[in-house]
Formats: structure tokens, C-alpha cells, sequence
């Protein structure tokens, strides 16, 4: 199972795609917000909406390009080079978006993670889509 699961499932295409991404950056940017209520306090939603594209775009271009064999890599092992590249992506986001430095945007990043992984298992347990 890809990042263009969705693509597939309406008839793939551009349109598609698009709509894929906005839902992905609209899901990244939500739970960035609630991390970063958690980790900061009050800070306005525009800042999340700001960074929450970067690691949609990442991961649905990993998810695509980044199949099992890619670079001589094993499947497993591209899962951690990936979730590393879109962390870091993300932790770049947030530096930006929140300015903050890089040390202290990890926490929001990891925070920003852990909602995203509880919310993301929840809501697919919820649509019935198997992510294994």
C-alpha cells in the first residue's frame, strides 16, 4: 500500500492528487497545532498551516518514489529512512513557522509525531482503511 492508495480507489489523476495532499497538509497541520498548544501555549493556527505542507509533500513524494528496492535498499529499512527524511522535514517546518531554534522545535516535532501516528491509527481504524 502507496500514498496514492486514495488516488487509486477515485480513478487516480491530478485532481486526485490534489485532493490527497490538502487532506494530508490539513491532517499534518491539525495535529501540528495541537502540539505545538501542548508544547508552547497559545500560538496562532496560521503557523501551522504554514508548516503542515512540508511533511504532506515529503511523504507522499516518499511514499511514491520511494518503493521497496529503491537506492539497493531493503523495504524495512526504507520505512526508517523515510520517517527520518519527513521528520526532518518537519522539525525544519516547525523551526521556521514557530521561530524557533532547532533544539527547541524537537519536542514540538516529537509531540507533532505522536499525535499524528494516535490520530492517524485512530481515523483509519474508524474508515476501515489497513494500513498493514
Amino acid at each position: 500500500m502507496n500514498a496514492f492508495t486514495l488516488q487509486s480507489i477515485a480513478g487516480g489523476g491530478l485532481l486526485a492528487l490534489v485532493v490527497t495532499f490538502l487532506l494530508t497538509a490539513l491532517f499534518y497541520a491539525f495535529t501540528l497545532h495541537l502540539a505545538a498548544t501542548f508544547f508552547i501555549g497559545d500560538v496562532p493556527s496560521q503557523r501551522a498551516a504554514y508548516a503542515g505542507p512540508v511533511p504532506a509533500l515529503v511523504s507522499i513524494l516518499l511514499g511514491e518514489y520511494g518503493q521497496s528496492g529503491a537506492f539497493g535498499i531493503s523495504a524495512s529499512a526504507l520505512v526508517g529512512v523515510g520517517l527520518v527524511v519527513v521528520l526532518a522535514a518537519d522539525l525544519l517546518a516547525v523551526s521556521v513557522a514557530y521561530r524557533l531554534k532547532l533544539r527547541s522545535a524537537i519536542p514540538v516535532v516529537v509531540l507533532h509525531f505522536a499525535f499524528a501516528a494516535i490520530l492517524g491509527l485512530g481515523l483509519a481504524n474508524l474508515l476501515g482503511v489497513g494500513l498493514f
